[in-house]
């Protein structure tokens, strides 16, 4: 295994299920501007196998703070009313470790 030296990230793990996934990524989209002028950095989306509509939104920030500020604002707040978002469940985290694992064995190695 391998550590990373890089500054330790800050990351927002948003879990949430949307009426309507175009039309929430639709909108998804049209806020990147928004969301990198707030201070995220690079994101994922997922969703569940077997459900589409519940959507998990991953994504590095500049800092906890600028995160919280972003997500607790009334106009974000008014964009997931009209995305059709329900009940998101936000997890703020500190990166505490990063590595890269060996390549896997090959049949031949011991």
């Amino acid at each position: 295994m391998t550590k990373e030296n890089a500054a330790p990230a800050e990351f927002v793990l948003i879990i949430h299920e949307v009426q309507d996934y175009p039309k929430w990524k639709a909108i998804f989209d049209r806020a990147a501007q928004m969301r990198s002028d707030a201070g995220e950095v690079e994101y994922h989306l997922l969703v569940a196998a077997g459900n589409a509509r519940q959507v998990v939104h991953f994504s590095r920030w500049r800092s906890l703070e600028a995160a919280r500020a972003f997500f607790e604002s009334d106009a974000l707040v008014e964009v997931r009313r009209r995305a059709g978002v329900h009940a998101p469940e936000f997890l703020y985290l500190h990166e505490v470790e990063r590595a890269a694992l060996p390549a896997p064995r090959t049949a031949t190695a011991p």
